[in-house]
């Protein structure tokens, strides 16, 4: 699982690799990201997409102090589907 640190007033993009897990002869279908806690002002999903095996999510505000979890569960061509986290902190910067 990855920390990362956001300003309240940014909106950024995070990635995952997932050629870099695992997959040589998969690949990713579908992807589908979840937020916690979902909170008034909290973090905000603004989008997400795939490119390739890599799975790309852009996000906006959060209260500061509140520390965020996002999975991205995926659905590869095989069939098979797979969850990694990611964790934001959110602060000052």
């Amino acid at each position: 699982m990855t920390v990362y640190l956001k300003d309240p007033a940014a909106t950024l993009a995070y990635t995952i690799d997932w050629t870099a897990h695992y997959l040589v002869t998969d690949s990713v279908v579908a992807s589908r990201w979840r937020l916690e806690p979902q909170e008034q002002d909290g973090l905000v999903i603004e989008g997400s997409d795939i490119s390739g095996n890599v799975t790309r999510l852009r996000v906006s505000g959060g209260i500061a102090g509140h520390v965020y979890r996002l999975a991205n569960e995926i659905t590869l061509a095989s069939g098979d589907i797979d969850e990694r986290d990611i964790v934001i902190r959110v602060g000052e910067r």
